[in-house]
């Protein structure tokens, strides 16, 4: 009896990792519906714990629960995603400036070894990660871990966005990000308050303006 529920929990997490890592790899693309007994079939599990991952990935922002319909995976239109990223200028700021007295030497370090990796990959999915890493990890100081559960729940639900953006003329998106990159990497390291939020709101703002006039993103 004791037994059941980490067995449950095991196999919650377990599905909850499939389905997280096939909705950010793209795997899964937005707007897709989630059947909780393709997937229970799928991966050798029962109904239950694929509903309880799914409650997990909800509250992560990678799924959506509807009533009588089941899961999918969150879809955005243009304006839609305007505000999420209107609302990621905002507590990502607060995010950084509330972390920064709080990261290490070490921190430090490590933001600048992903920054030298992300400058050394031409793969977008390579990409992808690196850059999630290296911005999350400026926000580890941050001492409201409701803050970053918003902040993580803001990057999963664009993840798609992202990517599709940094397929198109991905070589010249990538050197001004590497350059906004090095910027903001010099404000931590001076622990600038005023110009990480500076660099840090203008890097997330140049890429709102930019995904709104591509309207093909929104129908990849």
């Amino acid at each position: 009896m004791g037994d059941t529920a980490p067995r449950g929990e095991a196999a919650s997490e377990r599905v909850a990792a499939h389905l997280r890592q096939a909705i950010l790899s793209g795997e899964i693309r937005p707007g897709s519906r989630i059947r909780q007994e393709e997937i229970a079939e799928q991966l050798g599990a029962s109904r239950l714990p694929v509903r309880e991952a799914l409650r997990m990935l909800e509250a992560e922002g990678l799924t959506q629960l509807e009533v009588n319909k089941g899961a999918r995976v969150p879809a955005f239109d243009r304006a839609q995603l305007d505000v999420i990223y209107e609302m990621r200028e905002r507590i990502e700021t607060l995010a950084l400036r509330l972390s920064l007295p709080h990261l290490t030497s070490a921190h430090e370090a490590e933001l600048y070894r992903l920054q030298d990796r992300i400058e050394a990959t031409t793969d977008v999915a390579t990409f992808l990660d690196l850059d999630r890493q290296f911005h999350l990890l400026s926000y580890v100081g941050c001492p409201s871990g409701e803050l970053l559960a918003s902040v993580t729940r803001l990057w999963n639900s664009t993840q798609h966005y992202r990517r599709a953006f940094m397929l198109h003329k991905a070589e010249e998106r990538w050197m001004i990000v590497n350059a906004e990159h090095r910027l903001l990497l010099d404000a931590i390291a001076r622990r600038d308050e005023v110009d990480c939020e500076r660099f840090l709101s203008g890097h997330i703002r140049r890429t709102r303006i930019q995904l709104v006039d591509h309207p093909e993103i929104f129908d990849d």
